[in-house]
């Protein structure tokens, strides 16, 4: 369960903070942020 929150959270801060950026950009804000969660215990 926790790994799914985590997806949606961080699926939802790339499609924020990665939008103008293009694929690969979102790519990379979701890679960063899943990285972030997991060492934050989410």
């Amino acid at each position: 369960m926790r790994k799914i929150i985590r997806a949606l959270l961080a699926g939802w801060g790339a499609k924020k903070l990665g939008g103008g950026c293009g694929c690969i950009g979102m790519i990379v804000v979701f890679i960063i942020l899943w990285w972030l969660l997991s060492n934050l215990g989410i």
